[in-house]
C-alpha cells in the first residue's frame, strides 16, 4: 500500500511541477531510454546496466540498491536460459514528465503468463515509477516504485485500451477481450450484433478518426461483475470524408473471467 500512495503522489508531484518543461521530443527520448533499459535487463547486459543505474539506485518497493537490481537482472536471464517461462511483460500508457536534470517515468505493465497444461494463459497490471537524474550529459535511474493494480485502476486502464483498439482498428485485441458470448446494441442503428458481427462492423469503418476517448467515466464492480459508464467521443471525418463529431452516453459490462476482465456487453446512445 505504501508504496501504491508514493506512486500516485510522484505522478501529482512531477505532474504538477514538470509538465510544462518536458517537450514531446524529450519525452520520446526518455520513453526509448526506459525501453533499452527494459530490453537490457532481459537480454543480461551488464555492462549496459552499470550506465542505466545511477550508484546510488535505490527501490521504494523493496530495498533494491544497483548491486542488488543488477544480480537479479542477471539472475533472471540466466534462469530464463535454462528453462524457458513464456511469461511476457510489455509496458504502455506512459507518462513523462521532466526538467532539464529530472525526469519522471510511469508506465502500465502487463505480464502475460502461459497456461500450464490445460490452464488457459493469464495477464496481470502493474504500474512503475522511475525517477531519473541526468549526470554528466546522460540520464540515469536514482529510483524506482509501483504497484499492482486494483480492479478499480484495471478497468480504467481497459477502458482506454478499448478506446486505442477503435482508433486502431485493433482485430486482435477484440478477439482477446470480447467475451465469447459478448453482445452489443449498436449506438448509431441500435441494432443487437453478435460477438463476430461487432468486430466486423467496428474494424471495417472506413471513418478516419482525430480522436476517440472517455470522460465521466463511472465504474462499479460487484463481484466479478462491472459496469463502466461515461461519455464516449469520436471526432474526425466519416467516409464520405465529411466531418462528424460524436459524443455517445455508453454503458459497457465486464465479467472476470479466467483471471482477467473481458467486455461481457456494450451499448450506446447517441447525445444530441
Amino acid at each position: 500500500m505504501k508504496s501504491i500512495l508514493l506512486v500516485g503522489f510522484l505522478l501529482i508531484f512531477t505532474t504538477v511541477n514538470g509538465w510544462s518543461q518536458c517537450s514531446d521530443s524529450a519525452k520520446k527520448e526518455l520513453e526509448a531510454f526506459d525501453r533499452e533499459w527494459g530490453r537490457a535487463s532481459l537480454a543480461g547486459e551488464r555492462d549496459k546496466m552499470m550506465a542505466i543505474y545511477a550508484d546510488d539506485y535505490s527501490s521504494v518497493a523493496n530495498s533494491e540498491t544497483k548491486t542488488s537490481a543488477i544480480a537479479g537482472a542477471m539472475a533472471d536471464y540466466e534462469a530464463e536460459k535454462i528453462k524457458p517461462s513464456g511469461i511476457k511483460t510489455t509496458h504502455e500508457h506512459y507518462v513523462i514528465a521532466c526538467t532539464p536534470a529530472t525526469a519522471t517515468i510511469s508506465h502500465r505493465n502487463t505480464t502475460w503468463t502461459p497456461g500450464v497444461g490445460d490452464g488457459k494463459a493469464t495477464s496481470s497490471f502493474s504500474r512503475s515509477v522511475h525517477v531519473l537524474e541526468k549526470r554528466g550529459g546522460r540520464w540515469q535511474v536514482v529510483s524506482n516504485a509501483g504497484g499492482s493494480l486494483d480492479d478499480y485502476a484495471t478497468l480504467r486502464y481497459l477502458d482506454q485500451d478499448f478506446n486505442d483498439a477503435i482508433f486502431k482498428r485493433d482485430k486482435g485485441w477484440f478477439e482477446h477481450n470480447y467475451s465469447p458470448i459478448f453482445g452489443s446494441v449498436s449506438s448509431s442503428s441500435a441494432r443487437v450484433m453478435s460477438r463476430s458481427a461487432d468486430i466486423e462492423d467496428t474494424i471495417n469503418d472506413k471513418s478516419k478518426y482525430d480522436i476517440v476517448e472517455s470522460t465521466e467515466t463511472q465504474i462499479r464492480i460487484d463481484g466479478g461483475t462491472a459496469i463502466v459508464n461515461g461519455v464516449f467521443r469520436m471526432k474526425g471525418t466519416n467516409e464520405s470524408g465529411v466531418a462528424t463529431d460524436r459524443r455517445i452516453r455508453y454503458t459497457d459490462t465486464w465479467i472476470k473471467r479466467d483471471g482477467r476482465w473481458q467486455v461481457l456487453a456494450s451499448a450506446g446512445t447517441t447525445i444530441p
